[in-house]
């Protein structure tokens, strides 16, 4: 006898059977996936061989000279005539302090001269007699915006692209993803920390995020030795120890045989095998007697005042010198936060780190460097034209202020000896041609032949980028060949 099947009963009693075949079909069609088409189902193999950049770069390499604090820009680097001519009457305008309990409205200009240095005419205070000497060879921008007022928000926002948000890769981790590295005997990605302590926000300066650990900043020790453990003890070096090496290797290559994919495993493997590199590569690097005595009094390792700074400074050249695609380089704390007696705090730090600065640059473009190596200084914030009021006109300061400050770069592709941008006649608010952290990261990544909107990072079911979809743009007139528009430049 023929059973007759209503559509309804068909449908009931195959929804596990061919129905669950043509759902599957469906799903593995290319526009029902889940996964970007930009993305392989494979599971990407991360590794720092060096990789050929999308576009044509102007730098290979970059040191960043981070000033944590907040240097005060109307008192360094952009001159207020204004400020100084109503010095000691009332801001007319709205102000956001961080420290309402000190919060004064009195104007308080800059108690150091200004003076124009090169042939660019680029005025800079008398606390930076130094970066005078190369403001031929900088581009200032004292047209900085984050918009906020802190100090983790800001530093976060400079580094991982978002706000205040950690969890993400840093600048340096983005670049060496996107490039490699030029060199297989040294980290791609190195960290000269201070030996007064770990800058404000600590380890997050230089984190890896969501990326797997190979592309995270490698620190090197604020004193010597700074890499501990460097040699073998005497009894195992030699053929022995080429041996155990050896034999660790085959070992770690057969656990990862047996866990393929595990990127963490993979990090750790590439890390013994680079450390066993270092051992000849690193000493040589580090070891600043093969400088000249002239080398090394332009960094001040003569002056007790500038010798840390200027030993990391040239640290930093050497090993860029050497392949290093990205240094960083901390102060300890943040010492240019002069919420009081910046009278005295300011011309301290400058001494500290003016003449060490600008002997890099010096020496880069000296040894034919600085053409292929972008140069970066600046903080996360500025200050305000205000005066922090403690009572005493010896011991005022000046509060946070991310509404507008300076930065400068050089080398790498950017247009020397200009200015760029302005703050109002205050110095309180960038009014022109404002340049935003995310502006920053777009430039920087088509210095180096990447585009911010195309290198993407799978994770999280989602295509991460640097700027995070935030609005950013390539600030082509800083660079020293404008680069073509693209989606999402101006």
């Amino acid at each position: 006898m023929t059973q007759f099947f209503s559509r309804r009963q068909f449908l009931a009693e195959n929804a596990m059977g061919i129905g669950s075949v043509a759902l599957a079909w469906l799903l593995n069609q290319e526009q029902a996936q889940a996964r970007p088409k930009s993305v392989t189902a494979e599971q990407e193999h991360f590794d720092l061989k060096p990789k050929p950049a999308p576009m044509a770069p102007q730098a290979k390499a970059m040191i960043s000279l981070f000033q944590h604090g907040g240097p005060a820009h109307m008192d360094l680097t952009d001159p207020k005539p204004e400020l100084s001519k109503y010095s000691g009457t009332d801001f007319k305008g709205d102000i956001h302090y961080s420290f309402v309990n000190e919060a004064s409205k009195k104007l308080l200009g800059s108690p150091w001269k200004f003076r124009k240095h090169g042939e660019c005419g680029t005025e800079l205070s008398e606390l930076l007699p130094h970066l005078g000497e190369v403001a031929d060879d900088i581009c200032l921008i004292r047209s900085m915006h984050t918009g906020a007022n802190g100090h983790e928000v800001s530093i976060r926002y400079f580094h991982g692209g978002i706000p205040g948000v950690v969890g993400r890769p840093n600048l340096g981790s983005w670049l060496v993803y996107g490039l490699g590295s030029e060199s297989q005997n040294l980290p791609a990605y190195m960290v000269l920390t201070d030996p007064g302590g770990l800058p404000v926000d600590g380890v997050t300066n230089w984190s890896n995020g969501f990326m797997p650990s190979l592309f995270q900043g490698t620190v090197l020790r604020p004193k010597e030795p700074r890499i501990l453990n460097l040699d073998a003890p005497a009894h195992l070096q030699g053929d022995l120890q080429a041996q155990n090496l050896e034999l660790l290797q085959s070992l770690n290559r057969k656990h990862y045989e047996q866990h393929p994919h595990e990127s963490d495993l993979e990090a750790r493997i590439a890390s013994y095998e680079l450390a066993a590199r270092m051992q000849t590569a690193a000493r040589e690097a580090l070891d600043l007697s093969q400088e000249t005595q002239a080398t090394q009094e332009m960094y001040g390792l003569n002056n007790p005042k500038t010798r840390d700074y200027g030993t990391r400074c040239l640290i930093a050249r050497r090993l860029v010198e050497r392949g290093v695609r990205f240094v960083q380089l901390f102060l300890g704390g943040q010492p240019w936060d002069n919420h009081s007696s910046i009278i005295t705090g300011l011309p301290a730090i400058c001494g500290r780190t003016d003449q060490p600065a600008a002997a890099l640059v010096k020496d880069l473009k000296q040894r034919g460097m600085l053409d292929s190596t972008l140069v970066h200084w600046g903080g996360e914030i500025g200050r305000l034209p205000v005066t922090q009021d403690h009572g005493d006109p010896k011991k005022a300061g000046r509060d946070h202020n991310g509404q507008g400050f300076s930065i400068w770069l050089a080398g790498g592709g950017i247009k020397p000896g200009m200015t760029f941008g302005k703050t109002d006649e205050f110095g309180h608010k960038a009014v022109e041609n404002v340049v935003t952290p995310n502006d920053f990261q777009a430039t920087i990544m088509r210095l180096f032949g990447l585009d911010h909107q195309k290198l993407l990072f799978f994770y999280n079911g989602q295509e991460q980028m640097i700027t995070n979809n935030r609005p950013a743009r390539v600030v082509s007139e800083i660079l020293n060949k404008p680069v073509p528009t693209v989606g999402g430049d101006a």
